[in-house]
């Protein structure tokens, strides 16, 4: 939410989807984030006085802090933003509070819901007509119990990284714990065995037992899908890899713009479309993906003049891309998804982040993107800037200067260790991710058992185009 917004915000008054609170009380912000939960969502905004005088937040106060402490009381655990803004040249924090799917939740053991201004404990008719609602809904899909083995199926360095990223951001309360304690208390794991949702999140390879979880990412050299293209992957495992695997394969795909700017001798890069645009429309179609359509899933479509994410599902019920565009209290089709992806720092603004998207757009001088939906699912479109003899597009094959080191220090075959050790790297994360992904998603580098990734007998080896990049074939970026 930016300045204007939060403004416009204020102007309206407390209501039934908005509170104000003038100073930090983490049991009094509590009751009213759970009540928000309980009667379709709303804003809460602390450093505001009850008639709107921006008194702001005392500089010894902790945004962190408190969201870790608001969070801790929540049952069942839900996804709730926390974000500073400046006011007046003071700072007010905004908590954006989505609509509740699983109702009823509890802070501290009681149950408050909201009526007009007001948040109250909820009467025992209401605490009974809400589990009554409850119990008549479908099951979510993410909900239903998978065929994975948690003995034997789950990525537990997936696990380990969502700890670590949650603690690191102070997120969720999780601690250094076993992985099967961990999934029990985000409620992935139950009675022994892995949810839907578990498995798409940390099983080793999910679309074994649900195939519409692949991504499909095809590069066009024209205006149309037809069969020739330049570049095609399909990507599959554990959804954040995934995630990150098609946000590499779009910048990879995608043109830089060159340009010099007035008064500077320095030639300017940069990407077509804003990288944190991209990421935020990857991450929205994985959380609001409909994963329960077996025909469905997610495909990236990159074109000349445009880039297209689509995804299975319809926009649910409130949702238009009008208010899309403009923002709106968030709707979660799979919370314990967009809950996961919150704790790992993938998912910040809620019901924002198309305004975000829309913003970086308009900031870097390109058309507003598009959302449209149809009976098949739901599409975001990036438009390219047309080139002019300001802007010249400067495309590359992008080899990095990462990928061109494993290319010049790999001979033969060789282990991933091997070519970590002889590269001097010692996080293997960071050499999986920057310099041995890049080169095998790129197709310079091959593995010599593609069908089990995870192998131990895995070894690596130079591919023809990757002999073509160390001769100079293909350009550096």
């Amino acid at each position: 939410m930016n300045r204007e917004e939060l403004q416009r915000f204020l102007s309206l008054g407390e209501g039934q989807s908005l509170e104000f609170k003038t100073g930090v009380n983490p049991a009094a912000i509590g009751k009213v984030i759970c009540a928000f939960l309980n009667s379709g969502g709303g804003y809460l905004v602390v450093g505001i006085a009850d008639k709107g005088e921006v008194v702001g937040v005392p500089a010894d106060q902790d945004i962190k802090r408190l969201e870790q402490t608001v969070t801790v009381g929540l049952v069942p655990g839900a996804l709730v933003s926390f974000e500073e803004q400046i006011l007046e040249s003071k700072p007010v924090w905004v908590i954006e509070v989505p609509s509740g799917r699983d109702i009823p939740y509890s802070f501290r053991n009681e149950i408050f819901v909201r009526e007009g201004e007001r948040t109250g404990r909820a009467d025992v008719e209401t605490i009974r007509d809400m589990v009554m609602r409850r119990q008549v809904e479908p099951e979510r899909w993410e909900r239903r119990f998978s065929d994975a083995n948690p003995d034997r199926d789950l990525d537990r360095e997936e696990i380990a990284a969502t700890a670590r990223q949650a603690a690191a951001a102070h997120r969720g309360g999780l601690v250094a714990e076993s992985p099967k304690n961990l999934l029990e208390r985000l409620g992935l794991l139950k009675y022994g065995r892995l949810t839907n949702g578990g498995d798409v999140l940390f099983a080793v390879n999910p679309a074994v037992r649900h195939p519409q979880v692949r991504v499909r990412a095809v590069c066009y050299p024209g205006d149309k899908s037809d069969e020739t293209y330049r570049d095609h992957k399909n990507f599959e495992g554990p959804l954040v890899q995934v995630l990150e695997q098609a946000f590499v394969f779009i910048q990879r795909n995608t043109p830089s713009r060159s340009r010099f700017r007035p008064a500077k001798l320095e030639r300017e890069e940069q990407s077509l479309y804003p990288p944190e645009a991209i990421r935020e429309g990857l991450v929205n179609a994985f959380a609001h993906r409909d994963y329960a359509d077996f025909r469905g899933g997610i495909a990236v479509h990159i074109y000349p003049n445009r880039l297209e994410i689509w995804n299975s599902g319809t926009f649910l019920d409130g949702i238009s891309p009008e208010n899309l565009a403009t923002g709106h209290i968030s709707v979660l089709r799979n919370p314990d998804i967009a809950h996961v992806l919150y704790l790992r720092g993938m998912m910040e603004k809620l019901g924002r982040g198309c305004v975000m998207i829309r913003r970086s757009c308009e900031e870097q001088g390109l058309r507003p993107p598009e959302w449209r939906s149809d009976a098949t699912g739901v599409t975001l479109t990036f438009f390219a800037m047309e080139v002019t003899t300001e802007v010249a597009m400067d495309v590359t094959m992008d080899v990095t200067m990462e990928v061109r080191t494993v290319l010049q220090a790999l001979t033969g075959t060789m282990t991933r260790q091997e070519l970590q050790d002889k590269l001097g790297l010692k996080n293997a994360d960071h050499f999986r991710k920057h310099y041995l992904a890049p080169a095998v998603d790129g197709g310079f580098v091959a593995m010599t058992i593609p069908g089990k990734p995870k192998s131990r007998m895995q070894r690596y080896q130079v591919t023809e185009k990757g002999r073509r990049a160390l001769a100079g074939e293909v350009e550096n970026t």
